[in-house]
Parts: structure tokens; sequence; C-alpha cells
């Protein structure tokens, strides 16, 4: 039990800006970290829900939108968005595979993560900017959990990169409880929120689904998975959610 608490403050100390108000850390406890992965993508669109709530309501629209579409981001620290950018960088380039796993890791921004990074703000923008989520705003919590489980399975699941930190994590294997539970966590993720919500709960397989297509191709372009995919993955995972979310 004290080991699964440590995991939990270990998520929330890595993925969410909010100071944590225990620094608790145990190397065995790496694997159980990635599994509170979607709770803590749960507490971070929580407070995003609030925040567009108080925004809708006092601030003028476009304002309101620009703040709403930089809040996930700065509540995250930027960790996966630096993984997005690091993706873009190393995809794009089109170079041979060797200098793209260098590009990856490469800690200078180049052109293409500045290009892709503005594309994506601008179309998140837009949703902001045309939408009124009201009510729906507390779905955020959805549209930032389901993408989060999914990239919890898939770093569990498929190979890591040469010399990524994910090849040190499971040098030994991934303890099989570890998989059943991330992959429980992203099947009720899926199933249950369309029983229960109707076609709202959609969103939350749409941020499944377009984490899910994001690692494949990165992960076919770099051949292996790495914190960077994962990154990316849940980038565009919750923009295809958040898209989902205003359409329904």
């Amino acid at each position: 039990m004290k080991l699964a608490v440590t995991a939990f403050f270990m998520a929330w100390g890595m993925f969410w800006m909010i100071p944590c108000p225990l620094k608790w850390w145990d190397e065995r406890a790496r694997v159980g970290m990635l599994l509170f992965l979607p709770a803590i993508g749960a507490l971070i669109g929580l407070v995003w829900a609030v925040c567009v709530v108080l925004a809708e309501r006092f601030i003028p629209g476009t304002i309101c939108a620009a703040l709403l579409t930089a809040m996930p981001y700065i509540l995250s620290g930027c960790i996966h968005l630096d993984g997005y950018m690091d993706c873009a960088d190393a995809v794009l380039s089109r170079r041979d595979l060797e200098t793209r796993r260098k590009i990856l890791k490469d800690s200078h921004v180049g052109s293409f993560a500045v290009v892709a990074l503005v594309i994506l703000f601008l179309a998140e923008y837009s949703v902001f900017d045309g939408y009124t989520l009201g009510r729906k705003a507390w779905l955020l919590t959805l549209v930032c959990a389901a993408p989060r489980a999914l990239c919890t399975c898939a770093v569990l699941f498929y190979k890591p990169l040469p010399g990524s930190s994910y090849e040190r994590m499971f040098s030994g294997g991934v303890p099989s409880g570890a998989k059943a539970a991330a992959v429980l966590v992203l099947a009720a993720m899926i199933v249950l929120p369309p029983v229960f919500l109707g076609r709202q709960g959609l969103c939350s397989a749409a941020g499944a689904l377009g984490a899910w297509l994001t690692i494949l191709y990165i992960r076919w372009d770099l051949k292996g998975m790495s914190g960077d995919v994962s990154g990316a993955g849940t980038t565009l995972g919750e923009f295809c959610a958040l898209i989902a979310l205003a359409l329904l």
C-alpha cells in the first residue's frame, strides 16, 4: 500500500506543476508511477475545467481562448509538449534513422518543432474561440485522462528506443500485473464514458485513438518507444479529444 501511495506522489511530482506535498521517491515504484499517469491527467483536467468555467464567465472571448489553450500545458509543466516538439523535429527532418534518433535527443529546438507548435496552438485556440464548453467543461477530465491511459499501455507494451530511460527501467521486463492494470484502466476509459454519458463520452475514445495513431506513426518512424513519443501521443490525443468534445 505504501508503495502505491509513493507511486502516486512520484507521478504528481513528475507530471503535474502544482507543488507536490510529499516528495517521496522509491525506484521500486517507477512502474506504478506510470500507472498513476491517467489519474494525474484527470486532476489536470479538473483544474482545467474550473478555469474554463471561470474564464468563460469573467474573461473576454479572445483572451479567454488564449488562456484556456495554454492552461493544460502550464499545468503539466510542458513535459508532454516537449516530447511533441522533439518528435516533430526528428520525424519531419526525414533524415536517416540514426540521425532522426540523434535529433530526438537533441536539446536544441529546431524549425520543425516551432512550426508544429504554432499549428497546434492555432488549432486549439480556434476550438476555444469558436465553442463554449459551459456545463461540458468537467469532461475535460476525460480529455486529459484517456490519452494518458493509452500512452501508459504503449510504454509498458512497446519495445523502448535504445538508450531511452524506459530501456533501463524495463531491463528486467515489465510485470504482467502492471500490464493488466494498464489495459483495465484504458478499457474503462474507452467503454464506460459512452455508456453513462452518451455520445459526449466518446471524447474519451477519440483521445485514446488520437494518441494511439500518433504513437503508431512515430514509433514506426523511429523504430521504438520513448518518453518523447509518449508525450507526442498525449499532446495530440488531448487535441483529438478536445475536438470531439466540442463537436459532440
